[in-house]
């Protein structure tokens, strides 16, 4: 599946603007990591891509989340290696993350969130301004977005990575597509 087949895929079962922006910015830190450790960009932004693509049918049911997405991506003949991950990037599924590629989507979705979230707790909304050093002070306040999972960004430590450098591969990819 090529990425820009991939991306009509989400498009047809995701109609909010926010979770397509959620999976564009996971693609993004996706591909960065890929290329940091060397790894197929492509596979791995492909995955962080269409990592939610069953958000909407779930009906809130954070249970279903990823079991039903690797259904769908199954069904659409999606590489098993992606299939696989966005199974195990959802906790509550008790799948091990075996893999770089399990390991660094389940730290990159909440990742996303937190750089996204920093941005727009700024006045000028705006990625620019944006830098480690802020996004270290959101992360290390618990305050700040309570929802996002810090123990998940935390486990970046699976892949040998700080959350500062996580953080900074992180943000340099956003920065180029936002």
């Amino acid at each position: 599946m090529d990425r820009e087949k991939a991306f009509e895929e989400l498009k047809l079962r995701i109609e909010s603007q926010d979770t397509i922006l959620h999976s564009l910015a996971v693609e993004a830190i996706m591909r960065s990591l890929a290329k940091h450790f060397h790894e197929d960009a492509e596979t791995w932004g492909i995955t962080g891509l269409v990592h939610d693509i069953d958000w909407e049918r779930i009906n809130g049911n954070r249970e279903l989340h990823g079991k039903m997405g690797g259904d769908i991506l199954e069904n659409l003949d999606f590489d098993q290696t992606i299939v696989y991950a966005v199974r195990a990037h959802n906790p509550a599924n008790r799948i091990a993350r075996r893999r770089k590629l399990d390991k660094a989507l389940y730290c990159a979705s909440p990742m996303a969130e937190l750089i996204m979230a920093c941005v727009g707790s700024t006045p000028e909304k705006a990625i620019d301004g944006m830098n480690t050093e802020r996004i270290m002070q959101c992360y290390a306040d618990p305050g700040f977005q309570p929802g996002i999972c810090r123990d998940r960004i935390a486990s970046c430590s699976e892949l040998d990575l700080s959350v500062e450098e996580l953080v900074e591969i992180s943000l340099k990819a956003l920065k180029e597509i936002l």
